[in-house]
């Protein structure tokens, strides 16, 4: 591994491989095609006289010279993230690209018409949004800014707490109309994986006996089916709200709450366009408060106040 090894651009695409597992991963981090980054692995193997992979059927496994060659890869990564984050920090214009990370559930129900009026307001600056639950390092620079969720951000991050997700239960009309006062635990339920840990803990510990028929990763594909009318589901009020074919059935115990965080790493809190879109956004997110609270019906779920179903969460709401 000479001199020649120090390409930074097949270093990234050997971090991409070895991050991912699979040519079709590091294609999709990278934004190319799967057939070019074989080529750029061959081309890279072959330059250095040595294999860096075993190609399994179930992917990209690294070899011990490979191993090697990440340790000091991500030595690389680091110090070019942090120079790109110092220079990055010193402009001041306000116009250029701000790469934005979010889960599912906000990309598709929260941020777009925030980015709407973001962009009539700053037309010049340019907002690349990369939509998934996976967390993305804002570090290493491969996100300006993360909009998440949790009671606990990074300490190598800083921001601030712009609102929080209130959860609760909610159903389709058409769903609800056949179940009359059936009790919580008897209906059908929409629930969570792994990838939502705590929510799925805390509803398992609300209804122990609910067993959901469908686990998702994703809160906007919950969303989704529960309007298909598959069963009840805890989904955040400020979403679900806005959803005319959902009846707010139930509220949640308090621990049914999420802080929302708005957060970029220290080198960039001066950049004049990551300052604009945090202030913009925190400003915007500021006034939806009741509705991420759930007070953002006018008489939410009237119809269904009286509703069996209300009056057994509430008291189990209480006994916890």
């Amino acid at each position: 591994m000479d001199a020649k090894a120090q390409n930074w651009d097949d270093l990234r695409y050997f971090l991409a491989v070895a991050k991912t597992g699979s040519l079709s991963g590091a294609a999709r981090r990278l934004g190319v095609n799967h057939s070019t980054v074989f080529r750029r692995i061959g081309a890279f193997e072959t330059q250095l006289g040595v294999r860096l992979f075993e190609r399994l059927p179930s992917g990209y496994l690294l070899t011990q010279a490979g191993e090697e060659m990440r340790e000091g890869a991500l030595r690389v990564e680091d110090e070019i993230a942090s120079l790109s984050r110092k220079v990055t920090g010193q402009d001041l214009r306000l116009s250029g690209t701000i790469r934005v990370t979010t889960l599912d559930m906000l990309a598709f129900g929260l941020l777009p018409r925030h980015l709407a009026n973001f962009r009539t307001v700053y037309p010049g600056i340019e907002v690349e949004l990369i939509v998934g639950n996976v967390t993305l390092n804002l570090n290493r620079r491969e996100a300006d800014i993360a909009l998440r969720v949790g009671n606990t951000p990074p300490e190598t991050l800083v921001g601030r707490r712009v609102g929080q997700l209130v959860f609760a239960i909610y159903g389709s009309e058409n769903y609800l109309a056949g179940k009359g006062g059936t009790g919580l635990e008897q209906h059908d339920w929409i629930g969570f994986d792994t990838e939502h840990a705590a929510l799925t803990r805390r509803f398992s510990a609300f209804l122990p006996a609910a067993q959901p028929l469908l686990r998702t990763n994703s809160i906007a594909a919950a969303i989704a089916a529960t309007k298909a009318g598959m069963g009840l589901a805890p989904l955040p009020c400020g979403l679900a709200d806005l959803e005319p074919d959902l009846v707010h059935v139930a509220a949640l115990p308090e621990d049914f709450t999420l802080d929302l965080w708005l957060l970029t790493h220290e080198d960039l809190r001066q950049t004049a366009r990551i300052r604009a879109f945090l202030d913009f956004l925190a400003g915007e997110l500021a006034r939806e408060a009741p509705l991420l609270k759930g007070n953002g019906r006018a008489g939410p779920a009237s119809s269904m106040q009286n509703h069996p179903m209300n009056a057994e969460a509430r008291a189990s709401a209480t006994r916890r």
